[in-house]
């Protein structure tokens, strides 16, 4: 029996690792980066190792400092979490070499699985259904649309689609070059693009001693730049005898490579019904808590278990009920899915009935990685937590999410869930019609528009410029008890200026008289009281709470007409934050992957100029406006900050010269 187990993780998965073993009595031990001193599985675990260093490959892909950290530690078993060295076969045998008990399948199988080529070769034979594979270097025109992708790849780095013969080379570059990144091996294959298929995966569990789970399948389909970003289980699109076949399949898989522990075998869904197998992940997927939830089973729990050699009953318990997970990511998708860092001042979801475990036969789920206070930083994926609801139906699942997702107080950094919240209630997605290409097919600027409308971002300004005045007030040490901006006679209106995230200019303008608040554009709306934190609005006979926190040099601004996020503009601008004009900066921190164009080349709009690498995905960035290159400050290898002028672009004249 495993007495002190490693997480050789970080972030949620390895908080979800942890919560297990503590139910079930087991020591535990972390690892850590630089980065990572003060994130919560640190402070969780019941020892913690420093892994010197901020970047993956020098702390969390260092297998040989995890081994060491583990004796070190008196560990006596390892559970590698998922991502990082968890589908590392060399890994797996070296923890197993080390007289460690490994958390996982045999390194064989993992190795079996390691190189998307071979698997499917391994599977054609075992008569799993499999698309043809392409030689990059004998595509024809008959082959298109095809998909780039990484032998060894992952969480959908390393893939490009290919719809024209001339976009073949740099899509096979691109994917060779993020794939070395990623995973140290460039190697890549096409095979047939399905257009508006469903990603379906089927998650088994099996012994050493022969028995095999399939537990159902789960529907990833809904996905941005090949990631999934919504899983749900069981698929609105899968019936019981299309189940049947699938489960049947993955089975036949995992017998193929002799596996035992938890796995995922994923297949491609066309919509004429046919499914081909895409890849088996040897390790515990993101997306587990829906198939937990549905068959109330503690996925971790049993993993440990099948590794202590203890044997499965002969059957998984009956499903039951619907599962949706929606991952919250630190990024803009109005804006390329820019991934997003900083300080994350509050997060909060109203509602939660459990972190990383079960409930009853309905509620909320959250397993974050991330806390209030805590800091987003650019090493890892964005990913902040999950929230998983489970009902009875899909369309309860789904309600449910919508309105914990509304009512989430998250401060500090641009994230993805009002994306997620509209989906939630968007007409294809609750009639189950989606496929993996669903964000593009109903457009990002319906699904990624703010949940508050313009209407609701100006009475939120006039709430956050009402907060500001009650901190300011109480904050007075003399005449502190009069209403906030009263004024004996008629005076200046108090105003204030605002900006919201994609910089559209908010003015507020009001004044406190005997009458009450009189606001400029807002006829018909009363203040029923202001304090720093709340403040309550009665607009044409409704009251509204606008709840209120500044941090940072931004006001946050949460009520039932959307979250709000507004940065106060100073009176006078600080002459060092001013850049020139035409002046190209950087999104993010990062690395310069590539530069495509140099200092006094003419470019036109939306051209690529240089690609910037950041939390493991690569990011086009491109001139804004048709012009010439008057500077470049950027090459190859270099790091940049966030806010670096890369570039400077001025815009060329009707007579086509630079201004």
């Amino acid at each position: 029996m495993i007495d002190t187990l490693l997480v050789a993780n970080r972030g949620e998965i390895a908080r979800r690792v942890l919560r297990t073993c503590r139910a079930l009595g087991i020591g535990t031990v972390a690892v850590f980066s630089d980065a990572d001193e003060r994130a919560p599985h640190v402070r969780e675990a019941g020892a913690a190792v420093r892994l010197p260093g901020e970047a993956p490959a020098a702390t969390y892909l260092r297998g040989d400092l995890v081994i060491a950290a583990a004796l070190a530690a008196g560990a006596d078993a390892v559970h590698p979490g998922y991502g990082f060295l968890s589908e590392n076969a060399g890994f797996a045998a070296a923890v197993v070499d080390a007289g460690l008990i490994w958390v996982g399948p045999p390194p064989a199988a993992i190795a079996a699985m390691g190189s998307k080529i071979e698997a499917k070769r391994l599977m054609a034979a075992a008569g799993v259904p499999v698309l043809p594979e392409l030689d990059p270097g004998a595509v024809t025109e008959a082959d298109l649309p095809l998909l780039v992708k990484a032998s060894a790849g992952g969480g959908g780095r390393g893939m490009r689609v290919v719809r024209a013969l001339d976009e073949l080379a740099g899509a096979v570059e691109g994917a060779r070059r993020e794939a070395r990144s990623a995973f140290g091996d460039d190697a890549v294959f096409c095979e047939p693009l399905l257009e508006n298929a469903r990603h379906v995966e089927v998650q088994i569990l099996a012994d050493a001693h022969g028995t095999v789970w399939a537990l159902g399948e789960r529907d990833c389909s809904v996905q941005r730049r090949h990631q999934k970003i919504i899983e749900e289980a069981p698929s609105p699109a899968v019936g019981d005898a299309l189940r049947a076949e699938l489960c049947a399949a993955a089975v036949g898989a995992a017998g193929a490579i002799g596996y035992t522990g938890a796995g995922t075998v994923e297949f491609m869904l066309a919509p004429d019904g046919r499914f081909f197998f895409l890849e088996v992940n040897t390790r515990l997927q993101v997306e587990h808590p829906v198939t937990e939830c549905v068959y109330g089973l503690d996925l971790v729990r049993l993993q440990i278990e099948v590794a202590e050699g203890r044997r499965l009953p002969a059957a998984p318990p009956a499903p039951r009920g619907h599962a949706i997970e929606v991952r919250l990511y630190a990024e803009d998708p109005a804006a390329g899915w820019r991934p997003g860092s900083g300080t994350l001042h509050t997060f909060e979801i109203p509602g939660v009935d459990v972190a990383f475990g079960l409930g009853g036969e309905a509620g909320l789920r959250l397993d974050s990685g991330v806390e209030s206070g805590g800091e987003v930083g650019v090493h890892y994926d964005p990913m902040l937590a999950k929230l998983i609801a489970w009902a009875p139906t899909r369309d309860a699942a789904a309600r449910r999410l919508r309105a914990a997702l509304a009512g989430a107080r998250i401060h500090g950094v641009t994230t993805n869930r009002d994306l997620l919240a509209r989906i939630m209630a968007e007409p294809a997605f609750l009639a189950g019609d989606v496929h993996t290409g669903y964000l593009d097919a109903v457009g990002l600027d319906v699904l990624a528009a703010p949940l508050a409308d313009a209407e609701a971002v100006r009475l939120s300004a006039l709430a956050a410029a009402l907060a500001d005045a009650a901190a300011n007030r109480a904050a007075a040490p003399v005449l502190g008890g009069l209403p906030s901006g009263w004024r004996n006679l008629p005076s200046q209106p108090q105003r204030k200026i605002y900006e919201t995230a994609d910089g559209t200019p908010v003015e507020v303008a009001y004044r406190i008289t005997r009458d009450g608040l009189a606001a400029g554009g807002h006829d018909g709306v009363a203040l029923a009281s202001s304090a720093p934190g709340e403040v309550v609005l009665d607009v044409a006979g409704v009251r509204r709470a606008f709840r209120v926190r500044t941090a940072g040099g931004h006001a946050y601004v949460d009520s039932p007409l959307g979250p709000v996020a507004l940065r106060a503009v100073p009176r006078f601008a600080d002459p060092r934050d001013l850049v020139a004009p035409g002046s190209l900066l950087a999104p993010m921190p990062g690395t310069v992957v590539r530069v495509e164009t140099e200092a006094g080349a003419a470019v036109a709009e939306g051209q690529p100029l240089l690609v910037l690498e950041a939390m493991k995905m690569e990011h086009r960035i491109a001139a804004p406006a048709a012009g010439t290159v008057t500077e470049l400050n950027v090459a190859a290898g270099q790091q940049v900050q966030a806010g670096a002028v890369l570039a400077v672009i001025s815009e060329r004249t009707p007579e086509g010269n630079p201004q």
